[in-house]
């Protein structure tokens, strides 16, 4: 086979590099390691910033997203028993935030790849990338039938995650990557039950850290945080409840609806960064470049603003005739994801009892009373939490 783009990875990342790619003309095809039923069974957070949303408009699959996703102004931080809310919009300039799952961004994206003439291949195995130092970089992989497979190509995007194949062809002697573990990690439930609020809430209590979010107005998603030797066969639902009900405000408690789970998992808190995000003609994109704690809510945000950079690069190359336009990708997305990253660890450090050392428990307690009650600490929240600009592309 022979395309302009091959592109490893058929999640969210992939499939929008894909449509968007496909609108413009510019040829690709998708492999994927698993089933689609498997990509959809990922369950992932689904706050989305503008210019994802704006993204999702232009390659034409905004549809179901314009009439059930939840168009949010702003969200609340809980701390010492208040709630002091966060005014996005007046604070942003005007900048709002939408709730829609992931799983369902990944619907939309399938649905209409399947409705186009453009090539998604599942279930894929052994997948080589090979001389992506050249201008004829090639994909090697083994179909479920066992038939081995060649594409040649003219550029490589890696949307394959944090394990997979695409970060691991760049040499470790060529990139650097930097990491910050983090000793906790989230236990998260997925309930069909009303959200306690319209709004999603972050808090910290004498307990540890909560958030109440959701996936539509009947849908709702709860974290605490947990130690990383819980497991989550030990967290009946009665145990998740009893203990998100314990750290609480208690003028909110009341309107917490329970049920039973329709999914249950812990999710360990991480800050990674590999650099350069680019080797020759591949490129990484979200995971496989990057891992955030999902407290900022900007991994799929920070995935789409590689998205963005490497679609507008290729509109460059193949539009305009500069394959020189390559050469911006890894400054223009680490540039972002930098500060992205910054803000997804203040929030976790802000939110998270990570230590018992009564001046950082202080501290702690300082930055949220700062943060949550002046002005400046207002905007500073608004402004990252619904997404830096992008930067243009030469």
């Amino acid at each position: 086979m022979k395309t302009q783009v091959a592109i490893i990875g058929a999640g969210p990342s992939g499939l929008l590099l894909g449509q968007l790619l496909h609108n413009a003309g510019i040829d690709n095809i998708i492999i994927e390691r698993v089933t689609p039923d498997h990509v959809l069974s990922r369950i992932r957070a689904g706050l989305l910033e503008e210019g994802f949303v704006e993204m999702v408009k232009e390659a034409g699959v905004y549809d179901r997203m314009g009439k059930e996703g939840l168009v949010h102004d702003g969200f609340e931080i809980a701390f010492d028993g208040q709630i002091r809310r966060i005014d996005l919009k007046k604070y942003s300039g005007g900048k709002q935030v939408v709730v829609y799952g992931q799983t369902e961004i990944t619907k939309d994206l399938m649905d209409a790849r399947d409705a186009s003439s453009a090539q998604t291949v599942y279930e894929v195995s052994d997948v080589e990338i090979h001389d992506p130092k050249t201008d004829s970089p090639y994909v090697t992989y083994t179909t479920k039938e066992g038939n081995h497979e060649r594409i040649d190509c003219d550029y490589v995007a890696g949307c394959d995650g944090f394990h997979g194949v695409s970060r691991k062809t760049i040499p470790e002697n060529m990139r650097t990557e930097h990491e910050k573990l983090y000793n906790v990690g989230w236990l998260g439930v997925l309930s069909d039950t009303p959200p306690i609020s319209d709004e999603l809430i972050y808090g910290t209590s004498d307990r540890g850290f909560f958030l109440c979010s959701m996936r539509s107005e009947t849908r709702s998603r709860y974290y605490v945080d947990v130690t990383m030797e819980e497991k989550v066969e030990d967290w009946s639902d009665h145990r998740f409840w009893e203990e998100l009900k314990s750290r609480l405000p208690e003028s909110i408690r009341g309107n917490l609806v329970t049920g039973p789970s329709i999914e249950k998992s812990i999710a360990p808190l991480r800050s990674f960064i590999t650099e350069p995000m680019q080797y020759g003609h591949l490129f990484l994109v979200g995971d496989a470049a990057h891992i955030v704690p999902p407290t900022g809510a900007k991994g799929l945000n920070l995935a789409s603003s590689d998205v963005n950079y490497l679609y507008r690069i290729m509109l460059k190359v193949y539009k305009e005739n500069k394959p020189e336009a390559i050469e911006q990708y890894s400054k223009l997305c680490l540039k972002r994801i930098w500060k992205s990253e910054h803000f997804s660890w203040w929030m976790t450090t802000m939110l998270h009892k990570l230590s018992d050392n009564t001046f950082e428990l202080g501290v702690q307690k300082s930055e949220l009373d700062y943060f949550t009650g002046t002005e400046t600490g207002l905007r500073v929240i608004a402004e990252n939490y619904v997404g830096l600009p992008y930067d243009e592309v030469e």
